[in-house]
């Protein structure tokens, strides 16, 4: 039996000899002893039900059919439609610290696979394999899937849908009989991608309850479970969706999938949130080790391809005014690109658009004190391009027909060495010539036809995508990469390897950005989500809110602004000053604290914070989303604070609504001191306000 613990949760496994299964994984046990382990496997041992087979199999990690299993199996792959049914043996299983390392070999299929499973400090369980074709001939893999068992009490399924603007939109569901099945075809994660799938009990929130959570740390197509057995087997599973003939491996070559990331929960949601922000944030080269998270102006939304060089210099000295730290540039710089039917794979400098080139603004922007950023859309081509005109066959499509487009745009085959070169030298170039600090890489399309020279490549492509950021950052060290796909269609666990920020979503309206940015930030940190400040009157829902709502929705990510801030009257420019002020004070308390998110306040409003590791500090956000049920009184509760702490609570008044439906404010009103204990108790009668407002608070111990 090898048992790996660490600080709240553990994994148990149990060796026969022929088989390996996944006896327990849900919350922290003590040690184990022989005499222990033998109760323990007489405790799970399975009856043999009439009807049925005469072996009962336990949760086998590869689940063959052919000891028993009745359900999907891990492994499914086939040699030119024989050697379809798998028998693996276990040729090794090694515990080092909380690290195990198990090897099966099936002689008669040809096959090898090797599966490493670490448990983290953090309680985030790791899971690496490798599959091996070890006989003569080739072995056309299907699918490779890691499965996890799930406890009796997980009974229900959470996870995430949407689309372009309305990305993460969650969905809970009971675990009945059958397969529940999240996949991607988008040969990207995709704005419909289920950034993680979560089982847990019916009575879970986010501050209670057990959750066991597993995602892909994979930017291509994919694939999520949950299987509920008749048998009495209940488990979670998930893996990369390879299309026909995607893998085919001959004699000694290994198929590597990507890596899976799963977690334990006995803290609800917010314990599966925490657990994952403290394994990306112990990492070596986590961002926020690296420098603070900049203030960002993305220009997209306030000139779109009218690149009119006196407006940005305007914009630049608002900017600087206000304390911005990053510029970026959008679409519209670059060859052919006034509009977006043409100019995508021709990445050279418009004298068009920049008749001086970009360097006069770039040392305009450098002069105050400010980085610039410049946005690239690699992956992609228009036919209207020199590119295209020069390789029409460097597209990714079926031999012969030419794929339909999304937004006139075509895919570039970077599996192709010259397409890969072109994009990589050209983007090379331009950041050789400038002073450029930051790019913004968007694709806009998906891959509707991800075939090169007649077999699909979308694990190839994922894979250039992942090579080329590596080796822009490797040329010019300090540059830094936001990953953008139409706002949030290329946000998972495995692009935070290789970029430095996510675009959350096109939608600026912040009363849709709470949901977007509530769910993506289950397991995404903030330092790495682009939060904006966008217009006055969205662009997206065409919906008016006040600065100070809008400057609350962005403070909890990455801040920056989505607006022509030459726009903003004096008013506006007095609360954007305090946003970045405040943004800039706290970044660190932002980017490092412990989530809390309020169970108490549901339907109509939403609570949040961060809370210092030492829990000395802490900061939190109440917004009111639509309008109240009642007038009043309204109590709202702050969790996650230290019992015996006596904490000044502050009202962030000059961020916070300023117009309120009462003809006098709570007694305390706007700072008083309290408690932990008597915060997260008693809490704080608040003041009515109006929908689409909020309060922002701050909490200092005393």
């Amino acid at each position: 039996m090898i048992h790996l613990s660490q600080a709240r949760s553990s994994i148990i496994f149990e060796h026969d000899g022929d088989s390996l299964a996944v006896l327990y994984w849900g919350k922290k046990l003590g040690a184990i002893n022989e005499k222990s382990a033998e109760a323990i496997r007489s405790a799970l041992s399975k009856p043999h039900f009439h009807g049925g087979l005469d072996v009962a199999p336990g949760n086998l990690i590869l689940r063959e059919h052919s000891h028993g299993w009745i359900g999907h199996p891990a492994l499914r792959g086939h040699r030119g439609g024989v050697s379809a049914s798998n028998a693996f043996t276990v040729k090794s299983a090694v515990q080092k610290e909380q690290s195990m390392v198990a090897v099966f070999v099936d002689v008669i299929a040809g096959l090898e696979i090797e599966i490493t499973y670490t448990l983290t400090p953090s309680d985030v369980l790791l899971m690496d394999a490798k599959v091996t074709n070890t006989a003569e001939g080739d072995y056309f893999l299907d699918h490779f899937l890691y499965w996890l068992p799930l406890a009796e009490q997980a009974d229900e399924v959470l996870d995430f849908y949407g689309h372009w603007t309305k990305e993460r939109q969650p969905q809970r569901r009971s675990i009945d009989y059958g397969l529940i099945t999240r996949e991607g075809f988008e040969g990207r994660s995709g704005h419909d991608y289920t950034i993680t799938q979560v089982a847990l009990n019916h009575a879970t929130g986010f501050r209670h309850g057990e959750a066991w959570s597993l995602a892909m740390a994979w930017s291509g197509n994919n694939i999520h479970h949950v299987e509920r057995l008749i048998d009495g087997h209940k488990s979670i599973g998930a893996g990369e969706y390879l299309l026909p003939g995607e893998v085919i491996l001959k004699k000694g070559e290994s198929y590597s999938a990507p890596r899976a990331i799963a977690s334990f929960s006995d803290r609800g949601l917010d314990g599966l949130t925490n657990n994952h922000y403290s394994w990306i944030r112990a990492r070596k080269n986590h961002i926020t080790k690296v420098r603070p998270r900049p203030l960002t102006l993305n220009m997209w939304e306030a000139v779109y391809f009218n690149h009119n060089e006196e407006g940005i210099r305007n914009m630049v000295d608002k900017a600087a005014q206000i304390g911005v730290e990053r510029v970026v540039l959008d679409d519209g710089w670059f060859g052919s690109r006034r509009n977006d039917r043409a100019g995508l794979g021709d990445w050279v400098v418009s004298k068009d658009a920049w008749p001086n080139g970009l360097d006069p603004i770039i040392k305009y922007i450098n002069d105050k004190g400010i980085e610039f950023g410049l946005w690239f859309e690699g992956e992609m081509v228009n036919r209207d391009s020199d590119l295209y005109r020069a390789h029409p066959d460097w597209i990714l499509q079926e031999p012969g027909r030419l794929p339909i487009e999304g937004r006139w745009q075509q895919v570039l085959d970077l599996t192709k060495e010259g397409a890969y070169n072109h994009v990589l030298n050209q983007v090379d170039a331009v950041l050789s010539a400038h002073n450029i600090a930051y790019i913004k890489w968007d694709h806009n399309r998906h891959l509707t036809d991800p075939i090169s020279d007649g077999r699909p490549v979308v694990r190839e492509q994922t894979e250039a995508i992942y090579r080329m950021f590596d080796e822009l950052k490797k040329r010019h060290p300090g540059l830094e990469i936001e990953s953008c796909s139409s706002g949030g269609g290329r946000i998972d666990l495995g692009m935070i390897e290789h970029a430095d920020r996510f675009w959350t979503s096109d939608q600026n309206d912040p009363l849709e950005r709470q949901q977007i940015q509530r769910w993506t930030g289950l397991v995404i940190p903030p330092e790495f989500l682009g939060t904006h400040i966008g217009p006055t009157v969205g662009h997206q829902m065409n919906r008016t809110h006040s600065v100070s709502f809008r400057a609350l929705n962005a403070l909890f990510g990455h801040a920056g602004i989505e607006w022509d801030i030459t726009e903003a009257d004096v008013h506006e420019t007095e609360v954007l000053k305090a946003y970045v002020a405040f943004y800039k004070k706290h970044r660190d308390l932002l980017h490092s604290g412990t989530v809390v998110r309020s169970d108490e306040i549901v339907g109509n409003a939403q609570l949040y914070g961060t809370v210092a590791l030492d829990k000395k500090e802490a900061i939190f956000t109440y917004m009111q989303l639509t309008s109240l049920d009642n007038f009043g009184p309204l109590l709202t509760t702050f969790d996650g604070l230290d019992k015996e702490t006596l904490y000044q609570v502050t009202v962030i008044e000059n961020l916070s609504a300023v117009e309120f439906t009462q003809k006098r404010a709570p007694g305390w009103w706007p700072t008083l001191a309290l408690t932990g204990d008597q915060l997260a108790h008693i809490g704080l009668q608040l003041p009515v306000l109006k929908p689409e407002s909020g309060l922002l608070f701050h909490m200092r111990a005393l």
